[in-house]
């Protein structure tokens, strides 16, 4: 997202905003910009991505489990990209790192004429430490380990000097700690971000990859790597310059509007996390209006990989009003707890009687914290969506299909959804189907006949969160 895209969904979203003196940030502090991932069907997208994933390691394993020949002069490459494949699989097979050393463009200034590829303990060793009793550890040897290669008239790179011998002692064993050798698929990073999300540590969270991998040498990437991504995944990413756009936004809204309010979350490197925001038009209506509320993060979620985040509610007139937004770094508990308390506090503490939203364990979890009075429902729309996805495969799938309907939309009081769901699960032999037990156990959180007493205002669904997507 650039910083005119910012700027964009900040202003549809409101047109006049300011602060309440709640900007957690100031004009001194630097913020970074980064993002994480999407929220719907996680399990499917991870699946998905594993497939793709296995295909090309499998094809890497091929390649590193054959032995990769000695460079000599001579030897003929398609490209440049192809010599530095071959040098860095012969590198990582004898045990060191490689770096472009020199090269040189052609007449036209465009093509490279001929470039040198040397071990990474070339070069004399200069101490950048800033205290000279602590020296850092150095790791220019003056190596004369390289390759040097020349492009040929029909294109092609041939491999024209060869130096074999090292300074310093090779170890295979290691190669992996070396920098060209590190890789982090798509599928791992995904799957790093997942299991932060749920909750698990990031030491557990690397032990479980080195375990599907057969030993830390089977990782072409260290804990601290895994440790970086993570971190790196918790911040907003939002472009360059667009973190900036946004505080200069609020500033701007905040001269035009004093009872505009937001809050913008930092870490402890003062990187830009989560942000919230609600004009006084917005405040003004909850006085109102603030009996039920939707919420629901999927929309930017799905569309730009970012959880934005908007509180929707209605008016007397059955008309969708929006009462505040947010963009999140991430979907966990906290991330949440910290939205729903900063929405509480713009709201002058006065929570919604009901509020409904998609299944998120996160989220239902944040509400409990926050609001433990008001009343939660789960999306149905949602829920019968899933139905397919579930049972397609079933051979009574209509059968199903339509036994669960009955139980839900006609069931007029909770013993008649009792006695129709046992019923569906004798019939058709569902009784260990973990997805049911599941809606049956949450059953007081969207099934019609077990929420009717509590005032919707004609809503069971989010869907008047998404329909706000074409203010955005």
């Amino acid at each position: 997202m650039t910083e005119n895209d910012s700027l964009t969904l900040l202003s549809n979203a409101s047109q006049s905003y300011s602060s309440d003196n709640e900007d957690t940030t100031s004009s001194d502090e630097e913020i970074d910009e980064e993002i994480v991932i999407n929220k719907e069907e996680n399990e499917q997208e991870l699946e998905v991505e594993n497939n793709e994933e296995n295909e090309n390691e499998i094809e890497e394993l091929l390649n590193e489990n054959q032995i990769t020949e000695e460079p000599k002069v001579g030897m003929m490459f398609n490209s440049e990209e192809d010599v530095r494949a071959y040098y860095t699989r012969y590198a990582k097979q004898k045990g060191f790192g490689v770096s472009r050393r020199t090269s040189k463009l052609g007449d036209d200034g465009k093509s490279v004429k001929y470039f040198t590829l040397s071990c990474v303990c070339q070069g004399k060793a200069k101490s950048r430490a800033a205290n000279p009793l602590k020296p850092q550890p150095k790791q220019n040897l003056g190596c004369k380990a390289k390759i040097n290669a020349s492009r040929c008239l029909d294109g092609r790179f041939m491999v024209s000097t060869v130096v074999l011998e090292h300074n310093h002692i090779l170890s295979p064993g290691k190669a992996r700690y070396f920098r060209c050798h590190k890789n982090m698929n798509p599928y791992v990073k995904r799957r790093l971000e997942l299991l932060d999300k749920t909750g698990v540590r990031a030491s557990k969270n690397y032990q479980s990859l080195v375990i599907e991998a057969g030993g830390f040498e089977k990782l072409p990437f260290g804990e601290k790597d895994a440790r970086n991504h993570i971190d790196k995944a918790r911040r907003l990413r939002l472009g360059v310059g667009g973190a900036e756009a946004l505080r200069n936004y609020f500033a701007r809204m905040q001269e035009k509007d004093d009872r505009f309010y937001y809050v913008m979350d930092l870490d402890d490197k003062c990187r830009l996390r989560n942000v919230f925001w609600a004009d006084a038009r917005s405040r003004a209506t909850y006085e109102y209006f603030g009996d039920v509320i939707s919420f629901d993060t999927t929309y930017l979620t799905n569309t730009h990989k970012m959880p934005f985040a908007p509180f929707v509610g209605v008016n007397h007139h059955g008309q969708s009003i929006l009462l505040g937004c947010g963009l999140l770094s991430n979907e966990d508990t906290n991330t949440f707890i910290w939205l729903f308390e900063s929405w509480l506090k713009c709201m002058s503490g006065r929570a919604p009687n009901a509020i409904i939203t998609d299944q998120d364990k996160a989220m239902q979890k944040a509400i409990e914290i926050v609001f433990p009075k008001t009343k939660h429902r789960f999306c149905l729309w949602h829920i019968m969506e899933k139905l397919p996805h579930k049972f397609s495969g079933h051979s009574q799938y209509e059968a199903i299909k339509k036994n669960i309907q009955h139980a839900v939309y006609d069931s007029l009081t909770r013993d008649e959804f009792e006695e129709s769901w046992q019923r569906l699960l004798e019939m058709h032999n569902l009784q260990q189907n973990e997805w049911l037990q599941w809606l049956y156990d949450e059953r007081y959180h969207w099934v019609p006949a077990y929420v009717k007493n509590t005032f919707w205002a004609g809503m069971s669904t989010t869907q008047r969160s998404e329909s706000t997507k074409c203010l955005f």
